[in-house]
């Protein structure tokens, strides 16, 4: 079957892209769509640490307001503020993941996609969808509807 006769464009295997091809760009998109995943998650680590934070101040005011100086003392000097790893706020681990794997990865995977496939992203899920699909079916078309005039 010829996935490309009813595919769009943009999602068409270009010509000299052979299936390896195409399989190592659906398998270097899902490292970095895993990649994508961690970051995420790396994200919350940030903001629930952060809330983490806040929320250990207002334990200190509640300590306080219950008559336990000494016990707020401690949770404000040892651990509001505290660096998550020596010298970094979990921003500064956003960043540096960032800068050292993210944009890296992203931009390599850019220009691999570029280099093999004419810049034409998805190949491989597009392929599936193509092969996957019922034809003649309303909610399994080839493509998108056109824009409404």
């Amino acid at each position: 079957m010829d996935c490309n006769r009813d595919m769009d464009p943009a999602h068409q295997v270009p010509e000299g892209a052979d299936e390896q091809t195409v399989n190592a760009l659906g398998a270097l998109s899902k490292a970095l769509e895993t990649t994508e995943r961690a970051r995420g998650h790396l994200y919350g680590f940030h903001q629930l640490t952060g809330t983490a934070d806040f929320e250990l101040g207002e334990a200190v005011r509640l300590l306080r307001e219950a008559g336990h100086d000494e016990q707020a003392l401690r949770v404000e000097r040892e651990l509001v503020g505290r660096n998550v790893i020596p010298g970094h706020w979990t921003f500064q681990l956003v960043e540096a993941y960032n800068a050292t794997y993210y944009r890296p990865f992203a931009a390599m995977e850019d220009d691999i996609v570029g280099e093999l496939a004419a810049g034409r992203d998805h190949l491989f899920e597009a392929r599936l969808k193509a092969a996957r699909r019922t034809h003649r079916h309303p909610n399994h078309t080839a493509t998108p509807p056109p824009p409404e005039q």
